[in-house]
């Protein structure tokens, strides 16, 4: 006959079995001898419940975090021994048989209830055991919940749920594929996708309307707190819509994603959109936190005849303060360490004081009509301050602002933790210089379509020409990307030819589109919201590897599994590679 190792779940025990017998099963959490009265908390996923006996010999060998099947009597605790931290707390089993399951060894590597004070390391190494602290076991469990969310609001919203391969053809899309080489085709290659992005909109050439999955994706690229190589998102791709149309679906899927799983406060629909150029200038960075209520400041006019050589002639960023001029020097002291930090010299700034009189390292510097400009664009008044960050790289002058904002409205406690503050970035450069390699490359997505379409590339300034690609930003960070796809083929060629990849080349690297889009390919859009990221805001998590089951360690390595590993020789040989 089939063992039966539980009747009841731990955590389900109540009022109404009190003075029944009930089977258990679960993990040993806690074991305490009275004196005689040996209490043990068994836990399973849906709670703990405590046990008692008078007999020592039941508990003989018994480990803590051993799977074990009791039988017992439910019964009341005394009101003095209630435990109001767990809800079985006014009730308890007397034991009357225990069986050991699977025992535990007796020294565990860390203490399950405190897994997440552990090093890192070591909580991967080990991470089933990880997996048993209910904060790291529930996190599982709610991206369970938001899956189900998603798939249940895209259902709703008639897109229809289609899987597309793993493993498919090596493209250069932006990052490093993981390639697989092949046993059967000698010297040839297969890799892990990206992003589903090729399969997408030839599912749109297929005559599909509204397609998504929650796609798998594959970068071979150094991990950091926000970056894994393998992470999920939200794919979705629309047919015969503009980029109107896609804003608002991904509006949706945010607003009542954020509604639902959250009680922080929400920025209505429809989130506001902001060009990337007035991004950069006005928060320093394309993933704004708007949040935080300070605004950097363009000053460059100001000092192109200045006397002060650090700002003659260069950009000049400035962001004011209001109500901190009586700060500390120390204060002040802090701010210019932290600017040293991000590879800026110092960092330059005023006070103003009682009848608009200026003090701070530069006022000597600037003449009186240079102070009246910087009052009037910088709207100063009393106990303002305003900050300097100056450069001639016009791109890391903006970085840095941006990133000097950002500290100061943490440091001042200007962001409200409590909401969620979305906004649409758009109208991103069709293509960007890359100092390092002496040309033009792709800004965001190369499969875009460029404002104007092929009469965009008309213009001989590359960097004025806009795209139909934007993202959808959340408490400063990017939650989603997406573009209207350029599904015209001579418009494609063209943007490839930019970027260095002529006709030939195009035709052989994205063969299935380059020929799709020659049989009435239809007008497409679409975007990818980061599952990852999602949980991340919803959780209040810093770090990627806390919303991933099975994480990679910071450096790459699977600590459980032992990858990357070495193959032997007989593997190697068939698939005709020889390590070097």
């Amino acid at each position: 006959m089939e063992n039966i190792y539980r009747t009841i779940y731990c955590g389900l025990i109540d009022d109404s079995l009190d003075g029944k017998e009930v089977k258990i099963a679960g993990w040993i959490e806690n074991i305490r001898d009275h004196g005689g009265v040996i209490f043990v908390d068994v836990r399973d996923e849906y709670g703990v419940v405590q046990v008692v006996s008078n007999d020592d010999s039941i508990f003989d060998n018994l480990t803590k975090e051993s799977s074990v099947t009791i039988t017992g009597t439910v019964r009341k605790r005394s009101e003095d021994d209630y435990n109001s931290r767990i809800k079985t707390g006014k009730l308890e089993i007397l034991v009357k048989t225990l069986e050991i399951l699977g025992k535990s060894k007796h020294n565990l590597p860390f203490d399950i209830m405190t897994s997440k004070d552990v090093a890192e390391e070591v909580r991967l190494k080990y991470k089933y055991l990880d997996l048993r602290n209910e904060k790291v076991h529930n996190m599982v469990k709610f991206r369970s919940e938001l899956l189900k969310f998603l798939r249940n609001k895209m259902d709703s919203l008639n897109f229809t749920e289609i899987q597309t391969p793993i493993i498919t053809a090596s493209s250069p899309e932006g990052a490093r594929d993981f390639i697989i080489p092949s046993r059967k085709f000698k010297g040839k290659f297969y890799a892990l996708p990206q992003a589903p992005q090729q399969f997408k909109q030839l599912l749109m050439c297929g005559g599909f309307d509204r397609y998504y999955q929650i796609a798998p994706c594959f970068r071979d690229e150094d991990t950091r707190a926000d970056r894994a190589l393998e992470f999920y998102q939200l794919d979705f791709e629309m047919s015969f819509v503009t980029e109107e149309d896609v804003y608002n679906i991904g509006e949706e899927v945010f607003y009542d994603t954020f509604v639902k799983f959250s009680n922080k406060e929400v920025s209505p629909r429809p989130f506001r959109r902001i060009s990337y150029k007035e991004a950069m200038e006005k928060y320093g960075t394309d993933k704004p936190d708007l949040r935080n209520p300070l605004q950097i400041i363009d000053l460059s006019e100001v000092f192109v005849e200045s006397e002060f050589k650090p700002f003659k002639g260069v950009t000049v960023k400035g962001i004011k303060v209001d109500d901190i001029a009586t700060k500390s020097n120390s204060w002040f002291n802090e701010v210019v360490d932290y600017a040293k930090t991000i590879g800026m010299p110092g960092i330059g700034y005023i006070s103003v004081l009682k009848d608009m009189a200026f003090k701070g390292p530069i006022d000597k510097f600037l003449t009186d009509d240079d102070k009246k400009v910087l009052i009037e664009k910088a709207n100063l008044k009393e106990n303002s301050v305003l900050f300097f960050i100056a450069d001639r790289n016009i791109s890391l002058a903006s970085k840095n602002a941006g990133l000097i904002r950002t500290y100061l409205g943490e440091k001042l406690e200007l962001i409200d933790k409590n909401k969620y503050e979305f906004c649409i970035i758009n109208d991103f450069p069709m293509f960007e210089y890359k100092e390092e390699d002496k040309k033009y490359d792709f800004c965001h997505n190369p499969f875009s379509m460029p404002k104007g379409g092929i009469k965009a590339y008309d213009n001989p300034n590359l960097e004025e020409i806009e795209a139909y690609q934007f993202d959808f930003v959340c408490n400063g960070c990017e939650v989603a990307s997406g573009a209207v796809r350029n599904h015209d083929l001579e418009c494609l060629e063209k943007g490839f030819s930019i970027v260095g990849y002529d006709k030939e080349v195009v035709k052989e690297r994205f063969g299935a589109l380059y020929n799709a889009f020659q049989y009435g390919a239809p007008p497409h859009a679409g975007m990818a919201p980061g599952i990852e990221r999602m949980i991340m805001l919803l959780k209040d998590e810093t770090n990627l590897r806390e919303v991933i089951t099975f994480p990679t360690s910071a450096s790459g390595e699977d600590k459980l599994m032992g990858s990357p590993s070495t193959l032997d020789e007989k593997q190697l040989r068939e698939v005709h590679i020889k390590i070097r």
